[in-house]
């Protein structure tokens, strides 16, 4: 299926490593210009580099994502280059594991603009653009906010917060013809993942036991399932969707874990 994203300008946030990554790899494999808007200049050098060796078109801009006026000189940086923005793909974040009990006020307020102040900031700087072009969003979120965790009140308040502001974003986009969506995610394997098992004495083993739960064929999502409901929702394939939240989890938030 043409997904007619060819050329097309398309921002993800933290596009560097893991389900970010695997979302510029598929969107240049579209034809999409992916740009990868991280902190870690190396780590967002190589992406671009590999994007190109394997002949898809890339581009960069540097940002500390948690400093707002760095937001808008990436989102400027883009303008500047392409002269349009067409997508946006919030993906950036990480669960840090900020809790109540052994938590404290300011790391939580540390963790909501880790996790989600930065999701406001590059809508916002880019929504000129994205009016012009009519374009989408997608913010990435986590089963977190729907099923709880412990031990994480942070990731989990912002991940809410992700799931409101789509839906608030869809509402308020819609006189634009911009479509807000999310893409909900269980477990997928990425490095700060794998960074999480290896904390365990046994890693394999608790890998085991998290997969026995997933009930669609006891696996991991990976981050290419993801990145094909992003481009999709992405694209004009899904012209009259806006404001859902899509689980590409395997089943794992919803279906009985007794099955």
């Amino acid at each position: 299926m043409d997904l007619k994203l060819k050329d097309k300008v398309i921002i993800v946030t933290g596009g560097s490593k893991g389900i970010g990554n695997g979302i510029c790899n598929l969107l240049a494999k579209e034809g999409a210009i992916a740009v990868i808007v991280g902190r870690n200049k190396p780590n967002v050098l190589d992406a671009v580099k590999a994007i190109k060796d394997n002949g898809g078109q890339a581009f960069h801009a540097f940002a500390e994502l948690t400093d707002k006026e760095a937001c808008k000189k990436a989102i400027d940086n883009v303008i500047k280059e392409f002269g349009r923005i067409d997508g946006l793909v919030n993906n950036a974040g990480v669960n840090d594991g900020i809790g109540l009990e052994n938590g404290n006020y300011d790391d939580f307020m540390v963790s909501i603009q880790r996790n989600v102040a930065h999701y406001y900031a590059m809508v916002h700087y880019a929504l000129p653009e994205l009016k012009k072009s009519k374009g989408a969003i997608v913010n990435i979120g986590s089963k977190t906010s729907f099923t709880g965790q412990g031990g994480t009140s942070g990731y989990a308040a912002a991940n809410g917060a992700r799931n409101a502001l789509t839906r608030e974003w869809a509402v308020e986009l819609l006189p634009f013809s911009i479509r807000v969506n999310a893409v909900i995610v269980a477990e997928c394997y990425t490095p700060l993942y794998k960074r999480w098992l290896d904390t365990f004495p046994n890693p394999e083993e608790k890998l085991k036991g998290i997969t026995k739960h997933i009930p669609l064929e006891n696996r991991m999502t990976t981050a290419t399932e993801i990145a094909n409901a992003v481009a999709f929702l992405l694209s004009e394939t899904s012209s009259h969707t806006t404001g859902q939240l899509l689980f590409v989890d395997g089943g794992y938030t919803h279906l009985d874990r007794s099955i």
